[in-house]
């Protein structure tokens, strides 16, 4: 069961409260729940179950200039652990939004989601 009016706003630096962020938001939420990593986002749903609505970030953390990868997970990770959620407990996806400056990162977040809804919703 979905938390009516919540919105999840994955975003490490982000703040949904200030400045015009919630434009992106899918739905005009009642509460939003700020989670800024991989691990909280996991972490918040597998306690609370879905949100109404989930708005993206894609780099969260920093990346490895080296080596050309993220320390930390991404929001892309976290778009495919959200999948593989909703098929195990047989959830639809809840309604979403990105809102990353990253757009390879952005398009690949919703090309995944898009993609699950087309197979299995």
């Amino acid at each position: 069961m979905k938390n009516t009016g919540m919105l999840l706003w994955l975003d490490d630096t982000r703040n949904p409260m200030e400045g015009d962020w919630l434009v992106f938001s899918p739905i005009k939420p009642k509460e939003v729940i700020w989670v800024k990593s991989y691990k909280d986002f996991v972490s918040w749903i597998t306690k609370n179950g879905l949100p109404e609505a989930i708005c993206f970030d894609h780099d969260l953390g920093d990346l490895d200039i080296n080596n050309a990868t993220y320390v930390e997970k991404t929001g892309y990770d976290a778009a495919k652990w959200l999948v593989e959620y909703c098929i195990e407990s047989r959830d639809k996806l809840p309604l979403y939004n990105v809102q990353s400056a990253n757009n390879v990162g952005k398009e690949n977040i919703i090309r995944y989601l898009e993609n699950y809804k087309k197979l299995y919703e």
